[in-house]
């Protein structure tokens, strides 16, 4: 009975968990929709975006940091020490959280001012920092304290905080939209209230948080390696926003919505396939040569998704774009929105790798270059957005994006001593997935219309990989089957 009750209980905690990634993802196309369709095109939404991207950045490390306390907090629950435990990361991180959010509430021009060159834009991003920085915060704090419940094996409590909070945020938006792009960070704020209040109150009344030990300072250093490239990845999108906002209103919010598109794919590809596969790997050893079987194997079943949605989008953007975001993206600007996505297929194929081969590091153990490694990518996507920009326009912008993150992957690999063999796979892998799409889908856009040619595209593709069975293709499912 007791195996059932447990049994039963996983299933509902994934249940509820599942549902709650539902309405956070749901709410946030939402207000992506409600944005485009208030605002239209221009420099309301280029400021929004450009405070949109440090709220990002900074629930990323929520995200991370879920990943790397999660363990320590089982183990000191089964120590009977889990609420000094609780306790001694939330001092940690206390005074970093503090200072960026004083920064966003007494300097909000001066950081808008690093994030977009254009004037208005510039006081609109301003207007949102105080609201969005203290929500992303608490988003913070609130992973903190989910991992703490799931350490007490309740997950209800944070699922439902996190799904409150973005719909609650939806609703207000929607409510209070009338008065301007700020309502977005109004909406925000309440989101990151509830995501945290509602399942600290739970922990409170368990006694799961207590006071700090003196290894404090200990804990901020291993988030500061877990989180620092998460946290790079992210500001590389930032920066090439900064770069993208100097070329006219509105061209760094059709980046954006591109950026977000292309980050979507990987997500539901490479992300969740990763998520499964990091620890059967990690129980049969980290050598190179399986380093490398593991990351072009993921990628491969990646690309394959990654390159028939690349083309369907590439067909119809202007058509979807148009009708859900509204007539401000239709004509020239939904069709510039399609053509980014897939000059952002190189930046889609570097990011499947990185997102693949991150976890393995931490596989290998505690990576203490990972923080000089996120400060030196974001150097030199400062220099290579400066001279792709000049030379391609956004397109550029696209490219500098996908040469920076190429270059982090190359370092990853080669301190995993898997450069070479992942790069010769990667490669065949793109010229298979996209060789393939780009004649399924351009040959019907030769003949018939964008949705016609969307659909038999599609059906070509997936046929040809059926029958053809690519040999890299073949032997990527079997080491995922025999993986799992």
């Amino acid at each position: 009975m007791e195996g059932n009750r447990s049994a039963g209980g996983t299933v509902r905690s994934g249940l509820l968990t599942g549902i709650s990634t539902a309405a956070v993802s749901g709410s946030a196309a939402v207000l992506g929709i409600i944005l485009a369709r208030k605002f239209g095109h221009g420099v309301k939404t280029d400021g929004f975006f450009a405070a949109y991207g440090v709220y990002l950045g900074l629930v990323l490390v929520a995200g991370s940091l879920r990943v790397i306390v999660l363990p320590r907090f089982v183990a000191a629950r089964a120590a009977g020490r889990l609420a000094a435990e609780v306790g001694t990361w939330t001092a940690a991180l206390a005074a970093p959280l503090a200072l960026v959010t004083l920064l966003a509430l007494l300097w909000p021009h001066g950081i808008a001012s690093a994030l977009t060159s254009s004037p208005a834009a510039r006081e609109q991003a301003a207007e949102l920092l105080p609201w969005i920085v203290p929500s992303a915060v608490a988003q913070i704090y609130g992973g903190l304290v989910a991992s703490a419940l799931a350490a007490l094996d309740d997950y209800e409590w944070a699922a439902t905080g996190f799904a409150a909070g973005s719909i609650a945020g939806v609703v207000l938006t929607l409510a209070l939209v009338g008065h301007g792009v700020v309502s977005f960070g109004w909406g925000l704020a309440l989101n990151g209230a509830l995501s945290l209040g509602i399942p600290l109150a739970p922990l409170i009344a368990r006694r799961g948080l207590g006071p700090p030990d003196e290894r404090f300072l200990g804990r901020l250093l291993e988030l500061g390696e877990g989180v620092a490239l998460p946290f790079a990845l992210q500001g590389l999108y930032v920066i090439g926003y900064r770069f993208a906002s100097g070329l006219g209103v509105g061209r760094a919010t059709t980046f954006s919505y591109a950026y977000l598109i292309a980050a979507f794919l990987v997500a539901i590809t490479a992300s969740s396939v990763a998520l499964v596969a990091t620890v059967p790997f990690a129980r049969e050893g980290s050598s190179a040569s399986r380093v490398a079987r593991h990351v072009v194997a993921i990628s491969w079943l990646s690309l394959a998704l990654v390159a028939a949605a690349a083309g369907v989008f590439a067909l119809v953007s202007e058509q979807i774009v148009q009708h859900v975001l509204g007539s401000s993206y239709g004509g020239g600007t939904g069709a510039e929105l399609g053509r980014l996505v897939v000059y952002l297929a190189p930046w889609m194929i570097a990011s499947v790798a990185v997102t693949v081969t991150y976890p393995l590091v931490f596989v290998r153990g505690r990576a203490r270059w990972l923080p000089l490694l996120a400060v030196a990518a974001l150097a030199v996507q400062v220099l290579v957005e400066w001279g792709a920009r000049a030379a391609f326009g956004l397109a550029g912008v696209a490219a500098g994006l996908a040469l920076t993150t190429a270059l982090v992957l190359a370092v990853l690999l080669a301190r995993l001593g898997a450069l070479t063999r992942v790069a010769r796979g990667l490669c065949v892998a793109a010229l298979v997935c996209g060789g393939l799409g780009a004649l399924a889908f351009g040959v019907p856009k030769l003949v018939v219309g964008p949705y016609a040619a969307a659909v038999s595209g599609l059906l070509a593709y997936g046929l040809v990989l059926v029958l053809w069975r690519p040999a890299g293709l073949r032997q990527a499912w079997a080491y995922v089957r025999a993986l799992q």
